[in-house]
């Protein structure tokens, strides 16, 4: 049981890093890889603050302030020096490897007896596990809220006209570079937070720890959407959250059955793969089903 509560505890901190990919992925409709290395990026700020001695909370907003300035990179890269989404991307997920290593000073900070989010929770008499779940609780609950409210206002709606039809909304007047600017600076400063508490709940940052983090963001919004639904823009942001805490308990549940936890990129992609096929797999079914039931009324 307790390994299925630590699965869900995972998938909460987690989930906002999901909900920022799902903003780069499907609101603006871009394939944005910064991910990798803000999320290093958020997690090495933090940890490396906390051992400084400053206040665990100031050291997450802190992180989350470094990731707005990682999305603005790639944003600026994209949108003034015209260079394409996927690569301007690649040059600043690249260019925060050197960047990472210096906020760091090594390649990896331990927090062991350093006083964290989570520790601090602990020290109220909550179990580790619960103490995350609580944390990422919160934190998932407040940024659905904020980006709920968000998204209904005029920079909201122009935000999700820019990943829908540029030429449109920019016709009405819209700066579209400004808005993709906006959209994935908060991608990015989520991804960014997620990772702090991440950070703080796993006692360390790595170096490495980002390597992969695209995929499973990709893998909780496919899998949040497809179980969950996206009709309105609050409920696909539950489902991607719901998908990532899916997402955690699912690979639980292969570990379970003993596969090598090496095999932890592997699996990823394949869930990643399977959900993005399930969809067209579902279309054909249904579909080849309402022949077959023409045919047997004929």
């Amino acid at each position: 049981m307790s390994f299925f509560i630590g699965a869900i505890a995972q998938g909460l901190l987690w989930a906002v890093m999901a909900i920022g990919v799902y903003i780069t992925y499907r609101i603006l409709d871009i394939a944005d890889l910064t991910a990798e290395g803000c999320f290093t990026l958020g997690a090495g700020i933090t940890c490396k603050l906390i051992t400084s001695g400053l206040n665990p909370f100031l050291s997450t907003g802190i992180a989350l302030v470094g990731g707005l300035l990682a999305g603005l990179c790639t944003g600026v890269l994209h949108t003034k020096l015209k260079i394409p989404a996927l690569l301007s991307g690649i040059l600043t997920m690249t260019g925060l490897w050197s960047i990472n290593l210096r906020v760091m000073g090594k390649s990896n900070i331990p927090l062991l007896r350093e006083k964290t989010i989570i520790s601090l929770l602990e020290s109220l008499g909550f179990e580790k596990n619960y103490a995350a779940i609580f944390s990422g609780l919160i934190l998932t609950a407040i940024v659905i809220l904020f980006l709920w409210w968000f998204f209904s206002t005029e920079i909201g709606y122009a935000l999700r006209a820019t990943g829908n039809n540029k030429n449109m909304i920019r016709a009405n007047g819209v700066d579209t570079d400004k808005v993709t600017i906006l959209g994935v600076m908060l991608g990015n400063g989520l991804i960014a937070l997620s990772a702090s508490l991440v950070a703080q709940f796993n006692n360390f940052a790595d170096i490495q720890m980002g390597v992969g983090s695209i995929v499973i963001g990709l893998a909780s919004v496919i899998i949040g959407e497809v179980v969950f639904g996206k009709r309105t823009i609050l409920r696909s942001l539950i489902a991607v959250a719901l998908g990532s805490v899916l997402y955690r308990i699912i690979i639980a549940l292969v570990l379970e059955l003993g596969l090598k936890t090496d095999d932890m990129k592997l699996i990823s992609s394949i869930l990643l793969a399977v959900a993005l096929c399930f969809p067209n797999i579902r279309n054909i079914a249904t579909r080849n089903l309402k022949n077959s039931i023409q045919r047997g009324g004929k």
